[in-house]
């Protein structure tokens, strides 16, 4: 399948292209991890809380609802005491794994190569830097 940017793109302004809108919301810090957790099975909060290294309460809490109001994630709430929320992905939900879990898989494999990178770019960066200020 090709797909043409252009035309994906295209429209009365660039800022508010399909393609942007979903990719900021799946993209963000925290979604892609979170979709990746509910792969297998529902979970509550708490599980959800100790399962994403380093995501406080607030931006779970925060990114959840981002993602409940996108449709991709459930929030159901269990009428007993304590009260049980638990979060499940939706269908669309489903549909749109395979594409977050590829991208999660290419940055895992990836990542050493891209750090390599940048620290070249930033050395040939800084030598330039260095030998333009020791010729001025």
């Amino acid at each position: 399948m090709s797909i043409d940017m252009e035309q994906v793109c295209a429209g009365e302004s660039r800022d508010y292209a399909p393609v942007r809108d979903i990719l900021d919301r799946v993209c963000d810090k925290w979604s892609l991890m979170i979709m990746g957790m509910l792969e297998n099975e529902p979970l509550r909060f708490t599980a959800l809380l100790n399962a994403v290294p380093g995501i406080s309460q607030r931006m779970l809490t925060l990114t959840l609802r981002n993602l409940e109001r996108d449709g991709l994630v459930s929030r159901e709430v269990f009428a007993q005491v304590p009260p049980r929320v638990e979060y499940t992905l939706t269908p669309l939900g489903v549909t749109l794994l395979p594409a977050v879990l590829a991208i999660a898989y290419w940055a895992y494999e990836n990542h050493a190569t891209v750090e390599a990178n940048r620290d070249a770019f930033d050395e040939k960066r800084d030598s330039l830097a260095l030998a333009s200020t020791t010729f001025a």
